[in-house]
């Protein structure tokens, strides 16, 4: 299968998304082509990569000047420490700001990279190769970076479009089961912000994608990073429109933080937990349809988590769900900013809850739950 090329052009940067098969081999071909020159660069690889594709990455650099730095990926490591454990491999080989800062991994070793290459001499050249279903379709697209503190996630960052992505889809058949749901996520969220059709061609092939079946895949993969490519065209820094791909994530990230980032729940289950919220109190203010709702709920119903949504969370964790949801950064006052859907394709970015609203809403969702 040939790969996809999407040319993403925002008004910080232009750059290009490859996606397809065996694009790690032809790495070095690639850069050629697009004179992306560098005298030398750092690649960060994510320790979960297996040996045979690290090996694939560093024949391309033969014979010019590389380093390499492994990363420990996880939430908690996704901090201040890291950052300057990657600036500090900078400064002791000297590297230039027309050098190059590699990622080799998923989601989180992409953020941490990401964020450092931005602040290292206020930007160093930055190429994104996600490893992760999860990253491939979101966060290596759009030049979003961070890191969490103790009151969040994601809470410190920049805005930094990379130089280049490339989405080696070979990469995915080493991710255990959990990892490939985990991405999933995100390409449901994108089909439900997307359009009716999206959806519908998930809800016909979920076992395909998830299979890995390529074809299939690709084009799952393609459609999200095509619907992030319009929206950050028009909306780079999150302004507006860009809010959108959020939606669910309030409900996420609050439920990632309350579990202290552990292997309890990944990012993607707590989207998928999050989307039933969104969805559900959507339903409950009377902004999408049953209908809709319920042909939704069916579709998150079939996709396998491993922990239950129910036996995570207990309603003595609401108060601490509900902390970490008023220090989510889209917030602009006392009330909770949920991103919600009133129709394939057609979101509402600014719905107001108050604390007291979303308490009974959370125990409402624990006593109903299904999943």
């Amino acid at each position: 299968m040939k790969s996809k090329i999407i040319k993403v052009k925002t008004k910080s940067k232009n750059y290009e998304v490859h996606i397809g098969p065996d694009l790690i081999s032809n790495l070095n071909l690639i850069l050629k082509k697009k004179k992306i020159i560098f005298s030398k660069c750092l690649i960060v690889i994510d320790n979960k990569i297996p040996k045979k594709f690290i090996k694939l990455i560093i024949k391309n650099f033969k014979g010019r000047k590389f380093y390499t730095l492994s990363f420990n990926a996880n939430e908690k490591n996704k901090n201040y420490l890291s950052i300057n454990k990657i600036h500090n491999a900078l400064f002791n080989k000297n590297f230039y700001r027309d050098d190059c800062v590699i990622s080799f991994g998923g989601g989180i070793t992409g953020d941490v990279v990401g964020y450092a290459a931005s602040t290292f001499k206020r930007g160093i050249k930055f190429i994104n190769i996600p490893s992760t279903l999860l990253a491939q379709v979101d966060s290596s697209i759009g030049g979003k970076t961070g890191i969490n503190n103790k009151f969040g996630k994601n809470l410190v960052g920049s805005f930094y479009q990379p130089d280049l992505v490339i989405s080696d889809i070979n990469l995915l058949n080493s991710l255990p089961k959990r990892e490939i749901i985990c991405g999933y996520a995100e390409i449901l969220k994108s089909s439900l912000i997307d359009s009716k059709t999206n959806f519908i061609y998930l809800d016909k092939n979920l076992n395909k994608i998830l299979s890995l079946k390529e074809s299939f895949i690709m084009n799952a993969i393609l459609n999200s990073c095509l619907l992030k490519k319009r929206i950050i065209e028009k909306d780079e820094k999150e302004k507006n429109l860009r809010k959108s791909l959020n939606l669910g994530h309030t409900f996420a990230h609050a439920y990632e933080a309350t579990l202290g980032y552990s292997k309890k729940i990944n990012h993607g289950e707590a989207v998928i937990f999050g989307l039933m919220n969104a969805i559900n109190f959507s339903r409950d203010v009377r902004i999408i349809s049953l209908k809709n709702s319920e042909l939704i709920n069916n579709h998150i119903r079939r996709i396998k988590i491993k922990n239950k949504y129910r036996n995570l969370f207990g309603k003595r964790k609401i108060p601490s769900i509900l902390n970490f949801m008023k220090s989510d950064k889209k917030n602009k006052s006392d009330s909770i900013n949920l991103i919600l859907l009133s129709n394939f394709g057609k979101l509402n970015l600014n719905y107001q809850a108050s604390t007291a609203q979303l308490n009974n809403f959370l125990i409402d969702e624990l006593n109903k739950a299904n999943l």
